[in-house]
This record gives C-alpha cells, structure tokens and sequence, in this order.
C-alpha cells in the first residue's frame, strides 16, 4: 500500500474516531460522577449507604467490561430500548465508576484528618468541610490515578464495537474484511488511539504540574 492509498483510508478512520472520543467523554463524564457519589457514599458511617457502595463496587470490579455492556445492550431492551451509543456510554461510565469511586475513597482518606478537626473548630458543618477542604485537595491527590484510569476508559471504549457502534475498532476490521489489508487498516486504528492516549497523557500531566504551582503560590 502506497502512501496516498495509506492517506485515504486514514481519513476514512476520522468519523470513527470521532465515536470513540464521545463514546470515552461521556463515559468518563458518567463515572466521575459516580465515582464522587459511591466514594462519599463508601466513607460514610452510616451502613444504608456503605452497603450499596460495597455492593456495586464489588460486582463492577469483579465482572469484565464486556459482559457489562452486553447485559446492558440486550439483557434491559424489554424495559427500555437503548440505542448502541448510549448503551456504550452507560456501560463505560458504570463500569469506570467504580475504579473512581475507589480512587476518590483513596484520596479522600489520605488528607489528614486534623484539617477536619481544624474545619469543624471554625464552626463549620460536615459537609462544609468536606466540600472546602478535603474535597479540593482529594481531587488534586486524584489527578494522576485518574489520568490513568481514563486511558484506560479509551480504550475500553473498543469494546463498544461487540454491539456495533461504528468506533475505531470496528472500522478498522470491516474495512480490512473488504480490502483484505488487515494488518494496514489495525495499524492505522493503532496510530489514531496512540494519538489519542498522547493528547489525554499530556494534558493530565499538565493539569498535574497547574495545580502543584496554584499550591506552591498558595
């Protein structure tokens, strides 16, 4: 395959990979928002929240992504029809939730607790304290487990094409089942999720280095 041939098909990859970056938005939009709910919801005192914290964090851990997305797909279209694209999102962010939830339990737990002490000494209420104090340093603790975990997340979202949602993956094999150039068309797959897994490194790296500078003026 000569390079304009090798050109053309790569810009026949931009739609698909257009796919696979919402398809990992919304999902990771969907996790952090669970993660931040059951990872509350995992330190709390009170076992009517702990216990379905431990409960969804222990089956999403414990079973694959793909099977997740499967049940999701067909095991609910008898009580509500979901297209292959938000069914992928709804998987990918209930599965990344969980490994979030975790992440934020873990950051959360690590922020000394005198500054609670110190918080609530000030009058300040629970909740208080943890939406101004702990939460914002949690988060910072967070940034590079996070940055890995929606790597990850990208390219998790291949699996999406189990169902058929027209994402770099799938592309790339109905492509080659048509040119007979599998290894060309999976090699091009690869460089778009190298591009990508670069841009997503690099500006979690970056996000990392801003907020320890905004510490060290502080």
């Amino acid at each position: 395959m000569d390079f304009a041939t090798f050109l053309e098909y790569f810009r026949t990859f931009i739609p698909a990979a257009w796919t696979t970056l919402q398809i990992t938005f919304f999902g990771i939009l969907v996790g952090v928002l669970l993660g931040i709910i059951f990872a509350l919801m995992r330190i709390s005192k009170t076992k009517f929240l702990t216990l379905p914290a431990k409960l969804y964090i222990s089956i999403i851990r414990g079973t694959p992504l793909l099977l997740q997305l499967l049940l999701i797909y067909f095991g609910l279209v008898n009580i509500v029809r979901l297209d292959r694209i938000p069914s992928a999102i709804i998987a990918l962010g209930i599965h990344n939730g969980a490994y979030i939830a975790e992440i934020f339990r873990g950051a959360i737990q690590s922020i000394d607790r005198g500054q609670k002490e110190a918080g609530i000494s000030l009058g300040m209420t629970g909740g208080q304290v943890m939406k101004r104090i702990i939460l914002p340093q949690a988060f910072k603790r967070a940034i590079p487990p996070l940055g890995n975990q929606f790597i990850i997340a990208l390219k998790d979202s291949s699996l999406a094409s189990a169902v058929g949602v027209q994402e770099l993956l799938l592309h790339s094999r109905q492509l080659a089942s048509a040119n007979y150039l599998m290894m060309e068309m999976l090699t091009i797959a690869a460089i778009f999720y190298l591009i990508m897994t670069s841009i997503l490194t690099f500006l979690t790296n970056r996000l990392e280095r801003r907020l320890k500078v905004s510490d060290h003026r502080v």
